[in-house]
């Protein structure tokens, strides 16, 4: 009688397992843009991946299609309604709240990690995905705006996307002057409603400016012709924007003002901007944020001013790939095996000496036996640039032989007291 096989267990769709062949990409994009968090003075926040199905309900919107359609939400044991974040900014602002980092200070802080919303799963763009983000908090002026704005510029430049990339600028001014240009652009739409497809009929009660970022081109025509809000701001959000346009043609950004631009998020108020680019298709954008003056009210805080963006990494490392952008590199530095299993004790005690010798070192010790062909073929797949060999001559003499894997340098033989040293002149992009 057969035994019955054992159904596989499948990852669930859109949620996707990071290989090993692919972390050392993500290590390097997490590793400039944490370098780039530091110098700009902005602390990391680590927030919990659930959150209460409220704290998104209110920041977000009821009516966006984030909240509708597309979070993962359940109840727990007690029956309290859960959420996995479906973006970081809500998790942020409750976090300062709540533990007091709001009150008579400013604060910067970053955050990286996964979302979650229920949407199509397509090539950059998941159902688990991760987000680089950043929040500012206490600064009224467009100052911090421009900062922000010139961050991630900085970091386009260091990974080399500067020219791939476009920065897209708007305005939706105060809330008062939004309530105003909403019943405008009602008024607007309710002319032209035969246009309307059904989405945007379904939003021109519930959320009317959504209806200006429908990608729908059989709208183009009639949505260039709506109202602009940029002609309807209130006197300080025009004051506000002309001065961080002034300050971003300082600093030489060059942007593009799309008066259509409004977001996906309720919360954001005056400036909003997204980078976006062609490089990988049909235009998609890469990063996105704004100013949120009145979401820590909105969430039961005092009024405080907030600014911030999130990115996607993994649409930004598929960018990299696109434009080969992204370095190859390799596992290890150097490859140290026995030649046969005698010299393995001391081959091991080697390898732990080198290791305290030069910290930053990445050395990948033999294991599992194997004639000597099959061990210098696992040297070579490993990517090192340096085969260390160890063998019965080498232990009598205290010396290790040196094989150069990537290139036709002589092999030599190299003592082992000298040999920190000649790894440290021969290996490229020490420290």
């Amino acid at each position: 009688m057969s035994k019955s096989v054992a159904k596989k267990i499948q990852a669930i769709r859109g949620m996707n397992d990071l290989l090993p062949s692919e972390s050392s990409r993500w290590q390097f994009f997490e590793g400039k843009v944490r370098q780039l968090m530091q110098r700009y003075g902005f602390a990391e926040i680590r927030t919990p991946i659930v959150e209460q199905t409220a704290l998104f309900a209110r920041s977000i919107g009821e009516v966006t299609d984030i909240v509708e359609k597309e979070m993962y939400t359940f109840e727990d044991r007690n029956g309290d309604s859960l959420t996995l974040r479906p973006e970081g900014t809500a998790s942020c602002v409750r976090a300062a709240m709540e533990n007091g980092l709001l009150y008579n200070q400013t604060q910067r802080l970053w955050y990286q990690g996964p979302m979650f919303r229920h949407e199509r799963p397509q090539k950059g763009r998941y159902r688990q995905f991760h987000q680089v983000g950043i929040e500012a908090y206490g600064f009224e002026g467009p100052d911090i705006d421009a900062e922000v704005i010139l961050l991630s510029a900085r970091l386009w430049k260091e990974l080399g996307l500067m020219e791939h990339v476009t920065l897209e600028l708007n305005s939706l001014g105060s809330s008062e002057a939004r309530a105003a240009y909403r019943d405008k652009l009602v008024a607007y739409f309710e002319q032209h409603r035969d246009v309307l497809d059904e989405d945007a009929k379904r939003r021109l009660t519930s959320n009317p400016l959504r209806i200006l970022d429908s990608k729908n081109p059989a709208m183009a025509e009639m949505l260039d012709g709506a109202p602009r809000l940029l002609d309807n701001l209130d006197e300080p959000s025009q004051a506000h924007f002309e001065r961080l346009k002034a300050m971003l043609d300082a600093a030489g950004i060059a942007y593009v003002i799309n008066p259509r631009l409004v977001r996906g998020l309720d919360y954001y108020s005056r400036t909003v901007f997204e980078w976006t680019t062609t490089a990988l298709g049909s235009q998609g954008t890469v990063c996105a944020g704004g100013r949120y003056d009145g979401l820590v009210e909105q969430l039961g805080g005092k009024p405080t001013p907030g600014v911030g963006f999130a990115m996607g990494i993994e649409r930004l490392i598929l960018l990299l790939e696109t434009l080969d952008l992204m370095p190859d590199e390799a596992a290890s530095d150097v490859y140290l095996l026995a030649m046969d299993d005698t010299a393995t004790i001391a081959a091991m005690t080697l390898a732990e000496q080198l290791r305290s010798e030069l910290p930053w070192l990445r050395l990948q010790l033999h294991c599992g036996g194997g004639s000597f062909k099959s061990r210098m073929k696992k040297a070579d797949k490993s990517g090192a640039a340096f085969a260390l060999l160890l063998g019965e001559d080498e232990i009598a003499e205290h010396t290790v032989t040196l094989k150069a894997l990537r290139d036709d340098q002589a092999q030599q033989r190299v003592s082992q007291a000298m040999l920190a040293q000649t790894l440290s002149e021969q290996l490229p992009n020490t420290p």
